[in-house]
This record gives C-alpha cells, structure tokens and sequence, in this order.
C-alpha cells in the first residue's frame, strides 16, 4: 500500500530520520512513505542509509517490525501455486561461511516429493549468498521471469532464482543498501528483509536456519533465539507453518567456502560424500521441510526419506535436471573441472603444534572477500573461482607447519593482508578445547 499523495506531501525523509535517531516509533504510515519512496528512487540512498543506521542502532518494536514486514512484502507480487499439486516448502539461512545447504536440500527435497519455491539473495558482508554460488555453474541462470520459475517447479518441483522486479522490490533494494552500510546485524531488519521475501514465494511452510557464533550475524545464542523467535511468530501471524533451528557457526561449515567449490562439495554430500557436518546438518534441514510440508509424520521418519533420496542417486538426478531446466551446464555434476578455477593457491600452516581452539569464523569468510569472493560496493563483481579450503576443526589435532587453509587466488593485490587475517582467525593451544558445540543447538517453535 502506497501513501496517499496529501499523506506524502506533509511528510519529509530527513524528519523520519531524526524521529529514529531519538528513538521515536515511527507509525505505519511513515514507515510505508520511506519503504515506497525509496523503492521508487523519491528517496536517495543517502537518506534511506542514514534511516537504516539509525535502526540499527535504535532498533525497532514489534508494532514497527511488523508493519515494516508487511509493506516490504506488499511492496510487489505475492505469488500463488495453488496450480501445483501439493505442499510448498522453502528454508533459510541467516547466512554463515562454507553455508552451501540451500543446493543440497532443494533438490532432496524435491525428489521427496515437495515443491521447493527457493528465492535466495547474494553475499551480506562476511557471508556468501546462494545465487553467487550458483552463478558460479556456467550457464546457469537465476534471473527467470515469474512465468518461467513456475514452468520450472512444475517440471522438476524446485527452483532458485533472485528476487525479480515483481518480488519485494523493496527489500531487493534495501537488501543491497545494508551489504555496504554496515548494517546488516539487526534483528528487526534481517526478520523484515527475510520474512517480506520468503512470504511473497508462496509457501505453506517455513525451515529457518539461524546461525550463532563467530560468523554469524548474531554472535551471541540469546540474540540468535530472539531473531528466531520473531521470525517464527512473523510467519505464524501469516497462517505459515515456521521452525527455527539455532545452528552453530563458529567455525565454517564443511571444508569449503567460495562459490565454485562450494558447488562442488554439494555435489559430493549428493553423492553420499562430503563433510559429516554438512551432511548432518542437510538432512536435519530437510527432514524438517519433510515434516512441515506433511510428506512425513515426523522428523525421524522425515530424516530416513531424505537419507534415502541421496543413497538412490535420486537427489542428485533432481540437481541435474534443476541445472538443466535453469539453462545451467548440468555436466559439472560428473565433471567438477568445468566450474571456474583459481590459477594460483597458497596454504597457511600452523606456527605452533597443538589443538585447534578457536577458528574466527567472520574474520575468515571477510578474507575470502578480500579475495574477490564477496563484495565491498553494491557494483562489485563476484571472483566464483576464489576460494578457502579448510583442513582443520576446532579440537583437531595440528602439528608445527601442517596444513590449515589452502587459499585458491587469481591476484596477490591483497594476498598478504587476506593471509594475515586467516592467520590471526586461528588459535592453536596445548589442550584441546573442554568441550564440543553441537551442530544443532535449540530448536524454536516445534
């Protein structure tokens, strides 16, 4: 819903603005003038940064949050599938490093029997985002019209793609605004920016994966729940059936973090290989999307499907002919050297034997973007071949000069200052750390 014209003529940016900056609420009307006006380009990204600071640091009530959702969504289309038989379900990431799950449940999910409507976003500061992966598949196209995303679900019953000029055209714009304004780590904004997205897809179901620690946006498990808490009674206010998972994300999950090597290592836990916390936690995911989207009559019974689509091969036929369908190069699927490669790589080892104790996850994904593999300005183009491949976990054993990141690079411009900041991520001690994190740590409104 748009203002009214005398609405908008009585209302100023600059004075919303500064009713933020003092802590004021700001009513639904007002936050409908910024959200549309921006949208529209009446208001400049100068102005709507200084708005997003100031809810950054002033944060935002439930009234507010809600309202802000709620125009974001409305701001385009709300799309309905009710033409395609059976339940629609999707998942989402608040965002981590080495977090490629999006490309491996989709199509388990799928093979399962669900229709998976996936509208992914890019890279946020430290973290990678899933169309930059998939972009990484030569060919593959995640810029499908409405009309081509449904021909699309209804062939294969998935697909991904970004938000198109119909889908919450506000938070495609406001999205790409936080990347680079350093206000990305707000609870009210990542609920509003997720939820008006993941609403507008038209889906009866809701997996939601929130990440804590180190390299997520939210570093502390109190303010992962309170994220998680407010997006699950966001998507239940909508009539959707939402869980929340607190994940852990203190160190990156699987070996890889990049774009074309991280498609590489979907395949491989579709092959029924890759790393056992990338594997657990896929199948956790999917059997949870299993379970809301009514194919099965619990998680359990949700997990075992999905270990069988993988031990079938069916998920991986499912991942070819997504690939296919989005005009992608489904060949990488057998033949990996057909993704983009890094012409160079250097390894960064231990100075000291002992067990690794601390991996600042943040600190490392921020060196693979240094690198080429994320983005400092909005206009900045995505290195896919760029990479980190990681040797050790916390609590691993690590000898004097072994292996801990393998850095895959096509320039040394800031080689030496990503190098230093891996580095520094890791603390190496006599003792091995007292006890270890589990993957999956709460679970929110089950």
């Amino acid at each position: 819903m748009l203002p009214s014209p005398a609405l908008s003529t009585r209302m100023r940016a600059v004075d919303l603005i500064r009713k933020k900056r003092d802590s004021g609420e700001l009513s639904r009307e007002e936050i409908d003038f910024l959200v549309a006006g921006y949208t529209r380009g009446e208001i400049p990204d100068y102005q709507m940064a200084a708005w997003l600071m100031a809810v950054w640091i002033r944060g935002m009530n439930r009234t507010e949050l809600a309202a802000l959702t709620e125009v974001m969504l409305h701001s385009g289309q709300v799309l309905n599938h009710s033409d395609i038989p059976g339940k629609k379900v999707d998942k989402h990431s608040t965002g981590g490093v080495g977090d490629k799950t999006s490309l491996i449940l989709a199509p388990i999910v799928a093979a399962g029997g669900l229709t998976v409507p996936m509208i992914s976003g890019r890279g946020l500061g430290h973290t990678g985002g899933t169309l930059d992966k998939l972009e990484a598949i030569p060919g593959f196209n995640v810029n499908l019209s409405l009309a081509e995303f449904r021909h699309v679900l209804r062939e294969c019953g998935m697909g991904l793609i970004g938000q198109t000029a119909e889908i919450a055209p506000a938070d495609k714009k406001i999205y790409a605004l936080r990347d680079v304004t350093s206000t990305v780590e707000n609870v009210g904004l990542i609920c509003a920016s997720i939820m008006s997205k993941k609403l507008a897809e038209g889906i009866d179901a809701l997996v939601l994966d929130v990440k804590t620690g180190s390299g997520a946006f939210m570093k502390k498990e109190e303010d992962s729940v309170r994220l998680a808490e407010v997006m699950v009674e966001t998507g239940k206010r909508m009539g959707k059936k939402v869980v929340a998972l607190i994940t852990d994300m203190d160190q990156p999950l699987g070996r890889m973090a990049g774009h074309a090597n991280e498609v590489w290592e979907s395949v491989e836990v579709l092959k029924g290989r890759g790393p056992a916390d990338l594997r657990e936690l896929s199948l956790e995911l999917s059997a949870w999307m299993f379970f809301l989207g009514e194919r099965t009559k619990s998680v359990e019974e949700g997990r075992r499907l999905a270990e069988t689509v993988v031990a079938t091969g069916k998920g991986l036929e499912k991942l070819r002919h997504g690939i296919r369908l989005q005009r992608g190069d489904e060949r990488v699927v057998d033949e990996p050297q057909r993704l983009p490669q890094a012409r160079f790589h250097t390894d960064v080892v231990s100075s000291t034997a002992g067990y690794v104790r601390i991996a600042n996850c943040e600190q490392l994904g921020t060196a693979l973007a240094m690198l080429g593999g994320g983005r400092e300005k909005k206009e900045d183009k995505i290195d896919h071949a760029v990479g980190l491949e990681f040797h050790k976990r916390i609590g691993d054993r690590v000898e004097k000069n072994e292996k801990l990141v393998t850095i895959h690079y096509h320039s040394d411009a800031k080689l030496a200052e990503a190098k230093s900041l891996i580095v520094g991520s890791y603390v190496v001690s006599e003792r091995a750390p007292l006890e270890k994190q589990p993957l999956v740590r709460r679970i929110i409104g089950a």
